[in-house]
């Protein structure tokens, strides 16, 4: 056994204990699936135990679930789950910036994330990031309003940040007007919890964080 699959076991162990052994069944097809991409060096270890965590608080919403599902010739989604005639896709973001891109990390991460929430969504009834509680998710201000208050700047804004990145295929004007983020999933591997905001929520959990590093420091340099 290897050391990813010896980390992934830990963490469905943990799953096990918490919700039981059918949901740790039902994750095996996932615990293969991510151990075959491992071996092609197509996954990392970080991004897979958040995955299992994440497919497991589906499994015990009732989802069926797979990872790292194919949508079509160029998409594949992190976490794909399908209950009665709904489906889910959640993508994992948890923050990482390539050495290419070190000196536009901010640029480069609202980018990505507002490509996946306006190219996945489309995919899905409902769309979800899934992220660590170390990370601050950049949901560009448009996609917390509904397509119809979306202004033709707004939209065009996000469209020249998302062409800087990626442009085979770029992202369409329409795929952003009508892109939904139905939810932020913030994963958390240690508790293998999973919390559920909604992108306002997260929005005001991410004001309300800052607010409070902000307080801490002022007191720390006081004293």
């Amino acid at each position: 056994m290897n050391k990813f699959e010896e980390d992934v076991l830990k963490v469905i162990t943990q799953i096990g204990d918490k919700y039981g052994k059918e949901v740790v069944n039902k994750l095996d097809d996932v615990y293969k699936k991510l151990c075959k991409l491992y071996e092609a060096n197509m996954v990392k270890i970080n991004h897979s135990v958040m995955e299992v965590v994440c497919a497991a608080d589906l499994i015990v919403k009732g989802y069926e679930v797979d990872a790292e599902h194919k949508l079509n010739e160029i998409l594949t989604c992190d976490i794909y789950g399908v209950k009665g005639d709904g489906n889910i896709i959640i993508e994992i973001e948890t923050g990482f910036v390539p050495p290419e891109h070190a000196l536009d990390p901010n640029t480069y991460l609202l980018a990505r994330v507002a490509s996946k929430i306006a190219r996945y969504s489309t995919f899905a009834k409902k769309f979800g990031i899934g992220t660590p509680p170390h990370n601050i998710v950049q949901v560009p201000h448009v996609f917390l309003k509904p397509p119809r208050d979306r202004t033709k700047e707004e939209i065009l804004y996000i469209k020249r940040i998302c062409d800087l990145y990626y442009t085979k295929p770029p992202v369409s004007l329409e795929e952003i007007l009508n892109a939904r983020l139905y939810m932020i999933y913030v994963i958390n591997v240690d508790e293998v919890m999973v919390s559920e905001l909604s992108p306002q929520e997260y929005y005001e959990f991410v004001k309300q964080m800052m607010r409070l590093k902000n307080a801490s420091c002022g007191s720390y340099e006081k004293a």
